[in-house]
C-alpha cells in the first residue's frame, strides 16, 4: 500500500457536488439557448445592412435604402425591428445607415435579458453596383 493515501480517505466529487455543478452549468446553457436567436437575428440585420453597400446604386435616397432593407428583413425573418426604425442620413455623397435597438428575451419567471445592438454602415450613393 502506498503510504501517502490511506484506504479510508475518499477522493473525487460527491453526488451532491455533481448535482450542484450540473445545475449551475445548466443555467448557463439555458441562458445561451435563450440568447442565441436574439444574436442570430442581429447577425441577419447586420448582414442586410452590409449588403446595402453593393445593392444600392447611384441616386440612392432614404426611401430606396429602407425598401432594400425591408426586403432583407422579410427574407431573413427579422422581427425585432423594421426598416422604419433605421436612421438614414446624408453625409456628402454618402448615406449613413444607422440602427440601434434593444431586444428582450424572457429567461426564468419574471427575469429576462435585454441585449442592446447598434450598427452603422456607410453606403456610397455616388457609385453604382
Amino acid at each position: 500500500m502506498h503510504p501517502a493515501v490511506s484506504p479510508d480517505r475518499q477522493r473525487g466529487i460527491t453526488v451532491l457536488g455533481l448535482l450542484i455543478l450540473l445545475s449551475f452549468l445548466g443555467v448557463f446553457v439555458y441562458a445561451a439557448m435563450r440568447l442565441t436567436p436574439v444574436f442570430l437575428e442581429y447577425m441577419n440585420v447586420a448582414k442586410g445592412m452590409e449588403n446595402l453597400k453593393s445593392e444600392v446604386g447611384s441616386g440612392a435616397n432614404a426611401a430606396s435604402v429602407r425598401r432594400t432593407l425591408e426586403k432583407h428583413f422579410d427574407i431573413d425573418d427579422v422581427h425585432s425591428i423594421t426598416a422604419k426604425d433605421v436612421d438614414v442620413t446624408r453625409d456628402g455623397q454618402d448615406l449613413q445607415v444607422h440602427v440601434a435597438y434593444d431586444a428582450f428575451t424572457p429567461f426564468i419567471a419574471n427575469v429576462g435579458f435585454v441585449a442592446h445592438f447598434e450598427k452603422t454602415v456607410t453606403v456610397s450613393a455616388a457609385s453604382g453596383p
